[in-house]
């Protein structure tokens, strides 16, 4: 029963159904079930760590090759940009070149580097370019520059040879080779401090990173030219000894011969040149050469370049030098020239010169062969004694020069122009001269005696002869014949110091002459050149002469001279007189003085033995009617010299070549007095002044004014300004 009061209302549970109206809701897709992760094994676990690093690497790598070739390849667009044309490539070099003609027109010598004109692959004789190719890469037409092959070939054989992988061998194509000869791009400048074969060697240097930088640069030539073009510029710039530069140049300079004439031998050894010129060379030795182009010739027959029979050939009948390369003399005469001419057209030319000097080959070997002979038997085995030989005509046009006993090659110390020596007697000549220009003669006497002078400062002066003698009054002849001190310090001292000095220095000995009474002994130090020059100007009469090798210079290819030189005759020095009594005199040294062994049997000669106070040097200078030649002997570095003086070893070096120089020649006379004839005549009895017959006045012919009188003219023509 229900309770009294409201009851509770409750609602039904219902379900409303949706609106028909509304948009029905959007369902998301069903997502497709995870596959099942494969589970790793043991073996998996193993090599995991293997397999992700292998991944880590080939992600790295094939990224870092792009990155790679993209540097590449910007450096090979940049290097392209940078390469002027073929022909501004061809001559490479930073200087001229001399070649040098001997007086009767022949070449004799070469300096800087030689150009033989731009030549290309189609103008070169086929056996050339056919060695080149076998001999420095035989895939030089197969591959893009650079050759990988190349490369872990010449890797293998350095690690092999026990050196780094990148020392030695290269591997390096012509291509690279090329890049190497232009120095990537880069030209020699003085600016840069270092000199030319010190930049080449830093250019040719077969660093790590040279290596890499030569890649880009080898690839851009590979675009910029054909590979004829690039064996063209190789031909042209390659380095190939004795100052040779390009295989046109080096072809003249070995064989005489056009590069386009040349044979399979030939051809072979200009190519074989190139690992090492100056190693290869054949003017350094011709055999090595040789040897090294027979194994060129090997690879042109291996690789099909040769036939057999081809082959046979060359290998029985090598290449050989022409005779202008084989006659290697005038070296010393050679770099003494260069430095008399001016320095832009000689040691800094820009330009091809063309030089004729005055060097007379037949002497130049007689003078060689003679300096040779008498040290191999007359000197001992062992010995490093040194000699130097100058042999010139009256007028200084010097026609030999040997600087030394090592007679082959360029760059040598020359010790007939570099060695500054004391002159010992030899420079009594010049006493001699200026006592007979001031009114002395041939046969007036001097008195040889002991003599004591006082130097202030020094204290006493006091000469001695050789022999330790003295000879009292003796002939001015007879005390040069017998190179008497005491007599020539006393006529040096009458005569005076300072026109002795004079005398001597218009003579051309330009050195700092001794200011005391041992300047009349040759205390003084002066070049075999210069005084053999003094000595010139004797043989011609008086007149002074400056030794030169250089008579005319012009460029190559034109017709007008720029340098012309025909004389070294100066100014007058003392009379005509004078200088024939002098020879007259001279001519007894060698006749029946110290300088007998100097005897050239028939034909006079005339000279004057010197020998040093402490025997470190002798020196004999002498003439004949047609040349004179000097002689200095010692050692380098100033040791005394072991029994040897003036009229010993170099009055015999000094006749050998007189002998050798005069062979064929027709004897001509000295120019020197008649002493019979100069002899002094007895006074006549004068007769009483009624007996004397009248004779027209006569008006008395001028005499030439002595040495004293033109010294003294000089100075009051100085002071007065007059003439």
């Amino acid at each position: 029963m229900a309770k009294s009061g409201k009851s509770r209302l409750a609602a039904d549970r219902r379900t409303l159904a949706p609106k028909t109206s509304a948009r029905p809701k959007k369902t998301a897709p069903a997502s497709k079930p995870r596959p099942q992760r494969k589970k790793r094994g043991l073996l998996g676990w193993l090599l995991w760590p293997f397999t992700f690093a292998l991944r880590v690497i080939w992600a790295l790598t094939w990224r870092g090759i792009a990155i790679v070739a993209l540097i590449v390849a910007a450096a090979t667009a940049y290097n392209y940009v940078g390469i002027p044309d073929m022909a501004s490539l061809s001559d490479g070099r930073a200087r001229g070149s001399v070649t040098m003609l001997d007086r009767d027109g022949d070449v004799f010598a070469w300096r800087g580097d030689n150009f033989g004109g731009l030549v290309t692959t189609d103008n070169v004789s086929p056996h050339l370019k056919n060695a080149v190719i076998a001999s420095e890469d035989k895939r030089f037409y197969r591959h893009l520059g650079v050759s990988p092959r190349g490369i872990v070939g010449a890797m293998r054989t350095n690690i092999q040879a026990g050196r780094g992988p990148f020392s030695g061998g290269g591997g390096s194509t012509i291509t690279q080779q090329v890049a190497k000869l232009l120095c990537l791009g880069t030209d020699y400048s003085p600016a840069l401090g270092i000199s030319e074969a010190e930049f080449e060697a830093d250019c040719r240097t077969g660093s790590v990173w040279r290596k890499v930088k030569e890649i880009p640069y080898a690839l851009a030539l590979e675009l910029k030219f054909t590979k004829d073009e690039i064996l063209s510029i190789y031909l042209n710039r390659a380095y190939l000894g004795a100052g040779a530069r390009g295989f046109a140049a080096a072809s003249q300079r070995y064989f005489a011969t056009p590069v386009s004439r040349i044979g399979p031998a030939q051809a072979a050894m200009l190519s074989g040149l190139l690992p090492a010129p100056s190693y290869y060379a054949p003017t350094s030795n011709l055999a090595r050469a040789q040897d090294r182009g027979a194994t060129v010739l090997r690879l042109m027959r291996d690789q099909g370049y040769l036939s057999s029979a081809e082959y046979q050939q060359a290998i029985d009948n090598p290449a050989t030098l022409s005779r202008a390369a084989r006659q290697d003399t005038g070296g010393y005469f050679a770099d003494w020239v260069m430095g008399t001419g001016p320095d832009f057209l000689t040691h800094d030319t820009t330009e091809d010169v063309i030089m004729r000097t005055t060097l007379d080959k037949r002497m130049q070997t007689a003078a060689e062969e003679a300096l040779g002979y008498v040290f191999d038997t007359k000197v001992r085995e062992g010995s490093e004694a040194q000699a130097a030989i100058v042999v010139m005509s009256a007028d200084g046009a010097v026609r030999a020069m040997v600087g030394g006993r090592n007679t082959r090659g360029a760059g040598q110390f020359n010790r007939a122009t570099q060695a500054v020596r004391q002159t010992g007697s030899s420079f009594k000549p010049f006493v001699y001269a200026a006592a007979l220009d001031l009114g002395r003669r041939f046969d007036d006497e001097v008195f040889d005696g002991p003599l004591q002078i006082q130097v202030p400062g020094s204290g006493i002066y006091a000469p001695t002869n050789y022999d330790g003698k003295f000879y009292g009054s003796v002939s001015l002849t007879e005390a040069l014949a017998r190179s008497l001190n005491t007599a020539a310090v006393r006529l040096s001292e009458d005569v005076g110091r300072d026109i002795v000095r004079k005398v001597a220095t218009d003579f051309g000995i330009e050195s700092d002459l001794a200011a005391g009474p041992a300047l009349a002994l040759g205390a003084s130090e002066s070049p075999l050149l210069e005084m053999t020059g003094a000595y010139a100007g004797i043989l011609n009469g008086g007149t002074s002469v400056t030794p030169y090798g250089l008579t005319s210079l012009r460029l190559r290819g034109e017709t007008q001279s720029l340098v012309d030189h025909d004389s070294g005759l100066g100014e007058r020095v003392i009379t005509e007189s004078a200088a024939r009594q002098l020879i007259y005199m001279m001519s007894r040294v060698v006749e029946e003085g110290t300088g007998t062994r100097a005897r050239l049997g028939d034909r006079p000669a005339a000279g004057k033995t010197g020998t040093t106070s402490s025997y470190r040097d002798a020196w004999f200078i002498g003439f004949t009617g047609n040349y004179v030649a000097g002689v200095w002997m010692g050692y380098d570095d100033n040791t005394p010299l072991t029994g040897v003086t003036g009229g010993g070893l170099p009055a015999e070096i000094w006749r050998e070549t007189m002998v050798r120089v005069h062979e064929g020649l027709p004897i001509t006379p000295l120019p020197m007095i008649d002493p019979t004839a100069e002899a002094r005549r007895p006074v006549a009895q004068v007769p009483a002044p009624d007996q004397r017959t009248p004779q027209p006045q006569q008006q008395a012919p001028e005499r030439e004014p002595d040495l004293a009188e033109r010294i003294l003219q000089d100075v009051l023509g100085g002071i007065f300004g007059r003439n």
